[in-house]
C-alpha cells in the first residue's frame, strides 16, 4: 500500500512535468519547492497527487487485507452519504465561527501587515475557487482514509484496540505536514487525536472527512482571496493563536458530532459484534 501511495504521487508529478514541458508552462525557480510558477497549478498538482491515495489504499485493503474496501469507510462497509452531509453542515457552522475569530484576532494584532499577498481579480479568483473546491474534498478524504482509516485499523487488527494506532497515526499525521513550529505540531497532533476518537465513536470516517474538508476549503479559499496561494506554509506553521483556538473548537465539533450521531442512531459497531468492539477499530475483520 505504501508503494502504491508513493507510485501514484510520483506518477502525478511526472505527468505534470511532461505536460508542463509540452505546453511550455513556466517553471518555479530552481531554489523553490514548487514545480510551476503558477501557484494555482502547483497546488492543483499536489492536491491530485494526494487524492490518488484513495484508490491506492482501497486496492491495498482489498487485495492484501482480503476484505471489502468499503470497511475503510465505516462499520457498515460503505460511506454513509446522508450522515456525511449532516456533518458537513455542522463542520461549516463550527469552523466558520472559529476562522472568523482567528481572522479578527490576526487583523487586530497585525493590522494590514496580516495580509501580504495581492488580491486577485474576479476572474482569477473564480477560477482558483472552482479548482480548489473541486479538488480539496478528495485530498481531505484521502488523508482521512490513510490516517484515521487504514493506520488505525491496521494497528487495531493486530492489537485488538484502536488506541495505540490512534497515538501513532496522530503523530504521523502531524509529521506528514512537515515540522514548522511547535505550536503547529501540537495543533496537528491534538486535532488528529480528537478526529480519531470521533472516527471510533461514530463507527466511520464521515464526520472527520467533513471537518477536514471544510477546514481545508476555508484555508485554501482565504489564501485565494488574499492572493497567498504561493505561500507554501502548512498547518505545521500555525501560530499559538491557532493552537489556542483549536483547543476549544476541536472538542466542540467532535462532541457535537458524537451527540448528533447518538441521537440519529448512527451505527458505531457492526451488527452482531460484541459490545465495546468496532469493526473499524479492529481492522474490519468482523462483518455482521
Amino acid at each position: 500500500m505504501l508503494a502504491l501511495m508513493v507510485a501514484t504521487m510520483i506518477g502525478v508529478f511526472v505527468v505534470a512535468a511532461v505536460v508542463g514541458t509540452l505546453a511550455g508552462l513556466r517553471w518555479a525557480p530552481a531554489d523553490s519547492d514548487e514545480i510551476f510558477a503558477d501557484p494555482l497549478l502547483d497546488n492543483a498538482v499536489l492536491l491530485v497527487s494526494l487524492a490518488l491515495w484513495i484508490p491506492a489504499v482501497l486496492v491495498g485493503v482489498r487485495v492484501c487485507g482480503k476484505r471489502p474496501a468499503g470497511t475503510l469507510a465505516s462499520v457498515t462497509g460503505r460511506l454513509r452519504w446522508g450522515w456525511l452531509g449532516r456533518c458537513l453542515g455542522l463542520a461549516a457552522a463550527v469552523l466558520v465561527v472559529q476562522n472568523l475569530l482567528l481572522v479578527a484576532w490576526s487583523l487586530y494584532a497585525d493590522g494590514s501587515e496580516a495580509v501580504t499577498g495581492e488580491t486577485p481579480g474576479w476572474a482569477e479568483l473564480a477560477l482558483s475557487l472552482l479548482v480548489l473546491w473541486a479538488l480539496v474534498p478528495f485530498q481531505a478524504a484521502a488523508e482521512e482514509v490513510v490516517f484515521r482509516g487504514w493506520l488505525v485499523q491496521f494497528a487495531g487488527g493486530i492489537l485488538r484496540t484502536p488506541w495505540p494506532g490512534i497515538a501513532v497515526s496522530s503523530v504521523l499525521f502531524a509529521l506528514a505536514h512537515g515540522y514548522g513550529q511547535l505550536s503547529g505540531f501540537l495543533l496537528l497532533c491534538y486535532s488528529a487525536a480528537w478526529w480519531a476518537w470521533l472516527t471510533v465513536r461514530t463507527g466511520g470516517l464521515e464526520a472527520v472527512i467533513a471537518v477536514h474538508t471544510v477546514n481545508n476549503l476555508i484555508a485554501f479559499s482565504l489564501s485565494a482571496v488574499f492572493g497567498e496561494l504561493a505561500d507554501d506554509s502548512t498547518a505545521a506553521d500555525a501560530p499559538w493563536e491557532a493552537l489556542v483556538s483549536e483547543l476549544v473548537f476541536a472538542p466542540v465539533f467532535c462532541l457535537l458530532a458524537a451527540r448528533l450521531a447518538a441521537r440519529r442512531g448512527i451505527a458505531a459497531r457492526t451488527p452482531g459484534l460484541p459490545a465495546g468492539e468496532s469493526a473499524l477499530a479492529v481492522g474490519g475483520k468482523h462483518q455482521g
